[in-house]
């Protein structure tokens, strides 16, 4: 399963907010065997995320869309993602019905709350009000970090692939005095590896096959300069 993210916010393009919701996101889908393919970061803008959105849709088996839910004038990311699968915003009963039972009056709740696309499933926020959706293989979640977490862990399971293991050795030498000895670890095993320098030279292998990535990383770890 390839899967690819998009946040909404213009206060992650200001830097005025980290983009957490990204990382957190990408570690819960590759411990769930999902391979993240694209992270983008779009503008509180109708048109650019109905274009992204549509573009990713058709690429990847499920789009994540974060951020801009709500009924304020720059939460337009529902408008975005119906306008990406041709559909009307509508006042949603089952989303409304849900918040009048958590103890919201159609009074309590600002115009716009629950307009979600025509034909989406509702996803209940349990630690907020904006609710989120579910549109074919588009997934639309909160940008609040607290409810994304928790909206995600609704449909997590529905989330899956095939596991990755990973096992990473320091080498204490510069990482251009790795090279042939990494391209021997490729030619000799069957895993994909990155390297990333710092104070030490951090290799990464990893395999969907278990053993591999054990036998792989031993066979590095006996042939470079380690403190390990």
């Amino acid at each position: 399963m390839n899967v690819a993210v998009v946040t909404v916010g213009d206060e992650l393009l200001a830097g005025r907010t980290i983009n957490s919701n990204a990382a957190w996101l990408c570690a819960q889908l590759a411990e769930r065997g999902v391979t993240v393919e694209r992270i983008t970061t779009l503008p509180d803008r109708i048109s650019d995320i109905a274009r992204v959105v549509n573009e990713y849709r058709a690429a990847y088996d499920a789009v994540i869309v974060t951020g801009g839910l709500g009924p304020t004038h720059d939460d337009v990311t529902m408008a975005g993602v119906a306008a990406a699968l041709g559909r009307d915003l509508t006042d949603h009963e089952q989303a409304r019905t849900w918040l009048a039972d958590e103890g919201y009056s159609r009074d309590d709740l600002t115009d716009g709350t629950t307009d979600l696309p025509a034909g989406a499933r509702a996803l209940h926020n349990e630690v907020g009000v904006a609710p989120g959706a579910v549109l074919e293989s588009v997934y639309v979640f909160p940008g609040v970090p607290t409810e994304m977490k928790a909206m995600f862990e609704t449909v997590a399971d529905e989330f899956s692939g095939t596991p990755t293991y990973r096992e990473v050795v320091v080498a204490d030498e510069p990482e251009s005095a790795l090279l042939d000895r990494i391209e021997e670890l490729r030619a000799t095993f069957d895993v994909s590896v990155g390297s990333y320098p710092g104070e030490s030279v951090r290799v990464a292998i990893e395999s969907t096959d278990e053993d591999v990535v054990r036998e792989a990383a031993a066979w590095l770890r006996d042939r470079v300069e380690s403190r390990e």
